[in-house]
C-alpha cells in the first residue's frame, strides 16, 4: 500500500470524477490519501470529501498565494476548525517568493499563525516552500513547531537539513522523475528513509511517464518507484516505510481496514 500524502481533490480539475479517480487509486494500491486545503472558504468542500470516504483525510489552512485574503486569520480560528475528526494537519502554509501573489510580510504573518495553530492543536504543519529557503528555515527555528512536513520538496540541501533537525519529514513529488532534477535526486539519496513521504500534489506535477497530463493519486506509484531506486530498496519496502512514516506523523489519521475502499 502507498499513501498519497498531498493532493487537491476539491480542485475543479476533478469535478464530477471523484469516484473514477479514487477507483484508479485503489486499483494502484493507494490505500490512503490526504486532500489539502488552500483557502478557508473552500474548507467545507475539502472536509466534505474526507467525510464521505473512510480512507481520505484532510487539512485546514491557507496557501501562501492566498495569504493576502487571509491576513486576519488567527491561530485560534485554525485550531478550532482542526478539531474536526477528519482534519489531520495544518496547512498548506509557508512562503512562496517565486510568484509573490501575496506580500511577503503578509505571507510570513499568516505562516506564523499556522505554526501557532499547529502548536495549539498538536497537529503537524504542512509547509510549502518556494524560493524562500532561508526565510522558512529562520521562522521554523524561531517557532519550533511540532513535527511537520516540507511538501513537494524542491528546495536546497540547507532547508532539508534544518527540517530534518527539527523532526520534519520531507515529501517527494513527481519532480523527482524530471530530467533536470539531478540536484533534488542527490538530496533525496541522503534523506533518511524513515523521514520520507511521497505525494502527487495532484492535479499538478504529474511524474514521468505521465508528464503533461493532469496528475492524480494513482500516479504516485511512478514517483515512489523512482524514490525506491534512488534509495536502493524495493518498491514494496519504500511503500511500507513511507506508509509507516505517514501514520507516525499524522497520528490522528487511522490506518485503513483490510480490504477497505474510498467509499
Amino acid at each position: 500500500m502507498l499513501v498519497d500524502s498531498h493532493c487537491h481533490l476539491d480542485f475543479p480539475d476533478f469535478a464530477g470524477e471523484h469516484d473514477a479517480v479514487l477507483a484508479r487509486a485503489r486499483a494502484a494500491d493507494i490505500g490512503t490519501m490526504l486532500t489539502i486545503c488552500t483557502r478557508l472558504d473552500q474548507f467545507p468542500a475539502v472536509r466534505a470529501i474526507a467525510e464521505a470516504r473512510d480512507n481520505v483525510w484532510c487539512s485546514v489552512g491557507a496557501h501562501p498565494h492566498e495569504a493576502a485574503e487571509h491576513a486576519g486569520t488567527t491561530a485560534n480560528q485554525l485550531a478550532a476548525l482542526a478539531e474536526h475528526p477528519r482534519v489531520v494537519g495544518i496547512g498548506e502554509t509557508g512562503l512562496d517568493f517565486y510568484y509573490d501573489h501575496s506580500p511577503r510580510n503578509v505571507q510570513e504573518q499568516v505562516f506564523r499563525a499556522h505554526i501557532a495553530a499547529s502548536k495549539a492543536s498538536g497537529l503537524p504543519l504542512i509547509v510549502h516552500a518556494r524560493e524562500a529557503d532561508c526565510e522558512i528555515a529562520r521562522i521554523l527555528r524561531q517557532e519550533s513547531p511540532p513535527a511537520g512536513v516540507l511538501h513537494c520538496f524542491s528546495s536546497g540541501r540547507g532547508l532539508a537539513e534544518v527540517a530534518l533537525d527539527l523532526g520534519f519529514c520531507i515529501s517527494i513529488s513527481g519532480i523527482i522523475t524530471f530530467r533536470k532534477a539531478d540536484e533534488l535526486r542527490a538530496i533525496v539519496r541522503d534523506v533518511p528513509l524513515d523521514r520520507l513521504l511521497v505525494e502527487t500534489d495532484a492535479p499538478y506535477l504529474a511524474p514521468v511517464p505521465y508528464r503533461g497530463k493532469r496528475n492524480e493519486p494513482a500516479y504516485v506509484v511512478a514517483t515512489a518507484t523512482t524514490v525506491a531506486e534512488l534509495k536502493g530498496v524495493s518498491l514494496q519496502q519504500l511503500a511500507a516505510t513511507t506508509t509507516e512514516n505517514f501514520f507516525r506523523l499524522f497520528q490522528k489519521a487511522h490506518r485503513p481496514a483490510t480490504g477497505s475502499d474510498f467509499t
